[in-house]
């Protein structure tokens, strides 16, 4: 029986995989969710020494079940391929007391390339499964990382355009210029005047305007999307969760059916809640711990029940977590009220009208299953630094975020499962935050930095950021939020 994705907002509003993946976001607003888990034969005595392919392939067949084995295997082989500059994909690098998941070897030295190397074959596969005639526009916001690797996957793909949207002032210099320098006739990049909330909020209303989808109707385009509310983009997530697991099987490290945490730094939910998938479909997981920045409002979700984003925005060292609201996180509430779509778009209404939302009758096994907390800026140098001189490594601030966390989690609690903390880009990406915190030195300029980086890790430069001082800056649009949507119309003519 084929998987059925649901709105979460409207229950009536159900799709297959493929079809959930073209749309993006649904139509009412709500996003596509499974309300049954497939059944996977997670098997750790053959899966510790299958390829990543082989285990992508495992978890997306059983996700994406309309797909067929012959465009699942096209999908993944071109997906996970020379672009990643190790042959596992997602090294797991064992340090003192934890161990990193690296999902930062792809092409734009973030976790997004895990899964933005995926979401344009599998959308233009489905595109040809249903016969669309239709372009189709990938309308997305960016905290940082997301828009350069949505664009590195779909540049020059036919059939497709990309507009993405990033706050001016919210995101790192290497950041900006990997995604203003970014070739491809058919990709599109716009700063904001405002923050990445502001950026978010008016992608989704565009998506949700019916004047707006009826004239590029008329134009033969329709919106879709890359950020994770794209079911597309989630599912290839899951993959690399059950990878870890495979490979501390492997190393003698646990026994498969051993319990084990993951510590995952996420602003727009995203990221764990693929780990939270990997569970329902028999990962051994024991806790879920979640990560934040001093943009603090998750921790305080899952602290009081309560959403409460009325709070001010701060610009932080770990900008693709400065985000007041978290998309994905409808997704949990979904199932945390028993897959109810109306008590859904109840609480989401009500976070767009009042600002917050308050849970009081919530699946308790679900809520279990989380940990949360926040590190401070100063919290997160100082985490970086420990690492540096413990293990001569060096995290980028996401990641410190959470092994900060983590490192209090820990001695709070006793926990002493092994924990994987998901390391999510390069200290490449933020090479001042890494080399200030490591030496104390001040006033470097990135590529200064970028070079004191490398000195310091010994690591050589990723080829993201080789020649990007003097890349050719080809984007260079700033417009107001209230303008986002004519800049969209300009660039489609429309």
């Amino acid at each position: 029986m084929t998987l059925v994705y649901q709105s979460t907002r409207d229950a009536h509003n159900t799709v297959t995989a493929s079809q959930a993946i073209l749309q993006g976001l649904a139509s009412d607003g709500g996003l596509f969710t499974p309300t049954t888990y497939p059944r996977v034969d997670l098997d750790f005595a053959l899966l510790k020494d299958a390829s990543y392919q082989e285990v992508a392939k495992l978890v997306l067949s059983a996700f994406l079940d309309d797909f067929t084995p012959e465009e699942l295997d096209y999908c993944i082989n071109n997906a996970y391929d020379d672009k990643f500059d190790t042959p596992e994909i997602a090294p797991l690098v064992k340090l003192n007391g934890q161990y990193n998941l690296e999902l930062f070897r792809g092409s734009t030295i973030a976790f997004k390339d895990m899964a933005l190397s995926i979401l344009p074959y599998l959308m233009t596969t489905a595109a040809k499964k249903h016969g669309l005639e239709n372009e189709i526009v990938i309308l997305t916001a960016t905290s940082g990382d997301t828009g350069k690797a949505a664009m590195a996957g779909f540049a020059d793909v036919a059939g497709t355009q990309i507009i993405v949207f990033y706050p001016r002032d919210g995101v790192s210099k290497v950041q900006e210029l990997q995604m203003t320098t970014q070739t491809g006739r058919n990709t599109h990049v716009v700063a904001i005047d405002g923050n990445f909330d502001d950026a978010q909020t008016d992608v989704k209303r565009m998506f949700n305007d019916s004047d707006l989808r009826d004239k590029l109707a008329a134009h033969k385009l329709q919106f879709s999307s890359a950020n994770s509310m794209n079911i597309g983009r989630l599912v290839p997530q899951i993959v690399y969760y059950v990878w870890a697991y495979a490979q501390l099987v492997k190393a003698g490290d646990i026994h498969a059916g051993d319990e084990i945490n993951f510590t995952v730094p996420t602003g727009n939910f995203g990221n764990i809640l693929a780990a939270f998938y990997a569970k329902q479909i028999g990962l051994p997981v024991g806790k879920l711990i979640c990560a934040s920045n001093d943009n603090n409002v998750l921790t305080d979700f899952f602290t009081t029940g309560t959403y409460d984003k009325k709070r001010a925005f701060k610009v932080t060292t770990s900008p693709s977590m400065d985000i007041l609201v978290s998309s994905n996180l409808e997704r949990l509430i979904f199932h945390l009220v028993g897959n109810g779509a109306e008590k859904t778009k109840e609480l989401m209404e009500a976070l767009l009208e009042k600002g917050e939302y308050s849970l009081t009758d919530a699946d308790a096994a679900i809520l279990d299953l989380f940990a949360a907390g926040f590190a401070t800026e100063e919290q997160t140098a100082a985490e970086i630094k420990r690492v540096y001189e413990e293990n001569d490594y060096i995290e980028d601030p996401h990641t410190a975020v959470a092994s900060a966390v983590y490192k209090a989690y820990k001695e709070e609690t006793g926990d002493s499962r092994p924990t994987v903390i998901v390391s999510t880009a390069s200290p490449y990406k933020f090479p001042v935050v890494a080399v200030e915190a490591v030496t104390g030195k001040t006033g470097l300029s990135d590529f200064e930095a970028l070079e004191n980086l490398h000195d310091l890790s010994g690591v050589a430069y990723p080829q993201a950021v080789d020649g990007l001082e003097t890349a050719p800056v080809l984007h260079d649009t700033v417009v107001a939020t209230a303008d986002m949507q004519k800049a969209v119309e300009d660039y489609l003519q429309v």
